[in-house]
């Protein structure tokens, strides 16, 4: 029986399911923020900077009380606009 690395497939480990695969599941690495166990915490410091850099090269003031969910919202909303995603 060859190995994995004589058919040039990906190592994949037997067992219970793992995270690091070579391959990232698209549909696990995307999830709604309104489905965010954490999403109506307040935004971090790291969403609030880059909004920030976001809303002013789009022209937009924006509220600093925004939770993460929306605040991700917002940048993927901004980055369209200012093409910076």
């Amino acid at each position: 029986m060859p190995s994995n690395t004589d058919t040039n497939e990906p190592n994949q480990p037997t067992g219970p399911e793992v995270i690091g695969a070579d391959t990232p599941d698209p549909s696990a690495t995307e999830k709604d923020p309104d489905q965010w166990v954490t999403g109506d915490e307040p935004m971090t410091g790291a969403q609030r900077s880059y909004l920030d850099t976001l809303a002013r090269e789009a022209g937009e003031t924006l509220s600093t009380d925004l939770t993460k969910a929306e605040a991700s919202e917002h940048i993927d909303r901004l980055q369209q606009k200012t093409g910076k995603g």
